[in-house]
């Protein structure tokens, strides 16, 4: 399928992948899979490591969606702060979650143990916007130093140059244990994994799923696919395939561009980190294997997209980076973002069905973690999916014609508190 939003560096440099072949006839399995990203496919490769009969459906291509376009991030935990989890819920659980969530780094555990080529860097810098953001920061930092023994590196703004030629921050915290990568070759390399333990991966197959007891069907054409369990890893499209959960989420749509290669790369991001700045509608940057800029920045609420990205983003890039404002822009492309109301994931189970979504722009590490979990749970044991699935989620108001525009009334509030704040 044509795809006008993904002209994207990505897909140009995409390693080669063999789309399968197209379903005949009806099959039998114990896991049928539904979605070919980050959560789909670690489901699905930790559910073949585990003895499971597994099919993996994916409607358009491995990685179409926010796992092959995503600004390539690795950042340690949840879009709440360690803190602010231990002041909602306690220290036991704020103890689990840590261990899960920013300890357990499964995307570079995959990487090592299938030899996966893509681009993994080490090193992630938030960028404080305003003085008041870097106060926060410092905070946090030291909190979580002395409750987690877990060690950042505080940022003065002085000392900015060291990571980034910008003169718009006032400060920020390194974290060695982040990083970033080449988010369409992970997921490749995932599939390639999952192939090579038996899973049966359908491209350009729409499923659709129905429940009668205790019982999974799905429909794939004018195939059937009895499963004994279902796992909904579909994230922006939940809807699609369960109604219910679709009212968990609303997509943002997010913008990226990558620049010709830049003589003055390391000169720009000299620590070669991975950026993201602490306002609200963010910008995040990074330099490609190949020296180029990968910048997001700005968010539209439309799904129609910019009629021309690489002019939508050019003046973020500007305002950080004056001195390439009028660098060569050789891709850019979107997509959608699912962000729940309280912007955690929305991890759990119903029935023979098993779900995980709205990652709200912090999934690029935390996806694998759900989908191995996922499987950990159908083979009997849930302690540690259970960790994710008691994260508090709610339905966004306003029912199936007004949960969107609502949800975007309060995301331009926020955006304008970053203009004027």
């Amino acid at each position: 399928m044509s795809d006008p939003l993904n002209h994207s560096y990505y897909a140009a440099t995409a390693h080669e992948w063999q789309p399968h072949a197209d379903i005949e006839g009806d099959l039998e399995c114990d896991v049928a899979v539904i979605g070919g990203g980050f959560t789909g496919l670690s489901a699905a490769l930790a559910c073949a490591e585990r003895g499971f009969s597994t099919i993996l459906i994916e409607r358009e291509r491995i990685g179409f969606g926010a796992s092959g376009r995503n600004g390539g991030q690795l950042i340690p935990g949840l879009r709440w702060t360690a803190s602010e989890i231990e002041a909602q819920f306690g220290r036991e659980r704020a103890d689990a979650l840590f261990d899960l969530c920013w300890r357990n780094n499964r995307v570079q555990a995959r990487i090592a143990k299938h030899g996966i080529d893509c681009d993994l860097k080490t090193g992630h810098l938030e960028a404080a916007w305003t003085p008041k953001d870097f106060d926060a920061m410092r905070r946090e930092a030291d909190y979580l130093a002395t409750r987690f023994d877990y060690e950042t590196d505080i940022i003065a703004k002085a000392a900015m140059g060291s990571h980034i030629a910008s003169p718009l921050y006032h400060g920020g915290v390194y974290d060695a244990h982040a990083g970033h990568f080449h988010p369409l070759n992970y997921a490749i390399g995932l599939a390639k994994a999952a192939d090579k333990a038996g899973v049966r991966i359908l491209e350009g197959q729409r499923a659709s799923w129905n429940h009668e007891g205790n019982d999974s069907k799905l429909s794939v054409g004018k195939s059937k696919i009895d499963a004994r369990y279902v796992i909904n890893a579909t994230d922006s499209w939940i809807g699609d395939v369960e109604p219910d959960l679709g009212r968990y989420t609303v997509p943002i749509m997010n913008y990226n561009i990558a620049t010709a290669p830049l003589a003055n790369a390391d000169a720009l991001l000299p620590s070669d980190a991975a950026v993201a700045d602490s306002r609200f509608v963010l910008n995040y940057f990074r330099l490609s294997a190949d020296k180029r800029l990968i910048f997001g920045g700005g968010e539209r609420y439309s799904q129609t997209p910019p009629r021309d990205i690489a002019a939508f983003v050019r003046p973020f890039m500007a305002e950080v980076f004056p001195q390439i404002a009028d660098a060569k822009i050789d891709y850019g492309w979107g997509g959608a973002v699912a962000v729940t109301m309280n912007r955690l994931p929305h991890i759990g189970r119903r029935g023979s069905m098993f779900f995980a979504h709205g990652f709200s722009g912090h999934g690029a590490l935390v996806t694998t973690l759900a989908g191995e979990l996922i499987a950990e749970a159908m083979a009997g044991t849930a302690e540690r999916f259970d960790v994710l699935a008691e994260l508090p989620a709610q339905p966004f108001p306003g029912g199936k014609w007004l949960r969107r525009p609502l949800a975007t009334l309060g995301l331009i509030y926020y955006a304008l508190k970053d203009r004027i704040g």
